[in-house]
């Protein structure tokens, strides 16, 4: 069974929304291709660099075991990005993790994945996630299916275990 995670990236990623869950994933024995629009290096909301791995264009579903999306304002603009947005569906339609926090929330929201489920995300994109369809709750984690969500950097513990156990519960 596939034991990689693919996340997003893209300049004015947050930080710590990717660096978290990323090591947290890792320190659990699964692995992160981190892909961008180019390979390069982008520059994180608070400065912190992260290496494209690989091309979005270039990623399969088939490939990955789940799919995290960190927040910041990368994700307003990579939601305009067609394959970002049928890799995100396709992940969710395959039942594999899909999981978001805080801004993340803008790229399921244009995959139109949400419609029904309980969600949570930064207050910021509240209105958003349930003019999707999305229930909004204000908890720091919340599990519904396959979907992931979490608020804001604070809630980076919580949504780090969450997203372990899913992998642990369908993978091993």
């Amino acid at each position: 069974m596939q034991k990689t995670l693919l996340t997003f990236v893209d300049d004015i990623y947050e930080d710590l929304e990717l660096w978290y869950p990323k090591l947290r994933v890792e320190e659990a024995g699964y692995a992160m291709c981190v892909a961008g629009p180019e390979i390069k290096t982008y520059a994180g909301k608070h400065g912190y660099p992260a290496k494209a791995d690989a091309l979005i264009s270039e990623m399969n579903s088939r490939d990955f075991c789940g799919l995290l999306i960190p927040g910041g304002f990368m994700p307003d603009k990579l939601r305009r990005d067609a394959k970002v947005l049928s890799l995100t569906r396709e992940f969710f339609e395959q039942g594999k993790l899909v999981a978001f926090i805080c801004h993340g929330g803008w790229i399921p929201i244009s995959a139109k994945i949400l419609q029904g489920k309980r969600v949570t995300g930064s207050l910021g994109i509240k209105d958003d996630l349930e003019n999707a369809g999305g229930l909004w709750v204000n908890e720091p984690v919340v599990v519904d299916g396959n979907l992931i969500s979490s608020r804001t950097p604070r809630d980076l513990a919580p949504f780090g275990k969450a997203m372990v156990d899913f992998l642990d519960r369908n993978l091993r």
